[in-house]
């Protein structure tokens, strides 16, 4: 009777074992759960965008700063020279162009009278053609007239004379049109010269837009010697001093954007397949083991680097030996966004963080 309570109650202890294993095992299947998770945000690297000594360093390293905050200042000396030499190159470019504005429109104002000259030349011309006509018809009647006697050869001379001088006119007219049209094709060669000068009108002109050019890239220099946060968070990794030289290019600290926080959890790839985005996620950081933080799955990662088979020198595929009874499962990267913090709980990137999906 003893032995056979003995054995019942070992059953039972087994039993209940196998039930609490399987309790816990489909607990595991339905609420995936991993250690291997790790706090993330956005580190913004801040990069001076010019170089010269620090003048002012208003900021500690693992200082919280808001957006807009100085973080230093650049010595602004020669940038303020370099914009003031780029500020009189631009107002001498504005006045060398209006110098060559009004010599273009008074090169037009020439082009104007000399065509005005030419058409007042082309009208005497015409006039003198007429007048010519006119005088040598009524020279070859009078030529006719005296011949048949019916005119005086007094009046045939005179009217002779006349001819010659409305011959005269005609050359005189011929010789004044050809003086005004040279004068016009120099006036308009004038003007070209004067146009090529000044070049295109307003913005469009290479000069204007060149001279702004420097002076917007002046502007820009002097402004680029303040350094401002670009969003709320904490700097870290501060590698500037007061006096200090600053290069352009050479990163001086970075930036921790304090609402860009997330979880990266790890889970095996044999429970991957049961998460889903928009699952409800729980997360407990190692250095706050008693407080949960409430998280959304936000996304899974779709491929990990691959260890076998992968390229060598040699462009064949290194594969390393591996035993076919042993199969670990890869562990893929799940996003996880935090829902709200808790006030007691300052998060830092890189803690290690426990996460729980249900």
């Amino acid at each position: 009777m003893k032995k056979t309570l003995q054995v019942l109650l070992t059953i039972f202890v087994v039993a209940v074992a196998v039930l609490l294993v399987t309790l816990k095992y489909f607990d595991y299947v339905a609420n995936p759960w991993t250690r291997d998770g790790q706090v993330r945000a956005n580190v913004i690297q801040v990069t001076p965008r010019v170089s010269g000594p620090i003048t002012e360093l208003p900021i500690t390293d693992n200082q919280a700063v808001k957006a807009g905050d100085l973080l230093f200042r650049i010595d602004q000396r020669t940038f303020k020279v370099a914009l003031a030499q780029a500020k009189a190159q631009y107002d001498a470019t504005v006045d060398q162009l209006d110098s060559l504005g009004r010599q273009v429109e008074a090169a037009d104002a020439q082009v104007m009278q000399a065509k005005a000259s030419v058409d007042q030349a082309q009208a005497q011309l015409r006039s003198a053609q007429a007048a010519l006509v006119q005088s040598k018809n009524q020279l070859d009647r009078y030529e006719r007239l005296v011949k048949d006697g019916n005119l005086s050869v007094a009046n045939y001379d005179a009217q002779k004379k006349n001819y010659d001088v409305d011959r005269a006119n005609l050359d005189r007219s011929t010789a004044a049109l050809s003086q005004a049209e040279s004068a016009l094709a120099q006036a308009e060669a004038q003007r070209a010269t004067a146009i090529a000068k000044r070049g295109a009108k307003g913005d469009q002109n290479a000069q204007l837009r060149s001279a702004k050019a420097n002076l917007d890239n002046a502007r820009l220099n002097l402004e680029f010697t303040e350094q401002r946060a670009s969003v709320d968070g904490y700097v870290t990794n501060l590698n500037l001093r007061l006096g200090s030289q600053a290069n352009a290019g050479a990163a001086a600290m970075a930036l921790v954007d304090r609402q860009s926080f997330w979880v990266d959890a790890y889970f095996r790839e044999t429970t991957v397949g049961t998460l889903k985005p928009g699952d409800a996620a729980f997360i407990t950081l190692m250095s706050y083991p008693d407080t949960t933080i409430e998280g959304t799955v936000d996304s899974i990662a779709w491929g990990i680097a691959q260890q076998d088979g992968s390229t060598s020198q040699r462009l064949l595929p290194t594969v390393q030996p591996s035993f076919e009874w042993i199969r670990l499962a890869q562990r893929i990267p799940v996003k996880v966004s935090i829902k709200k913090l808790p006030a007691n709980i300052e998060l830092r990137v890189g803690t290690t963080a426990s996460v729980m999906v249900r």
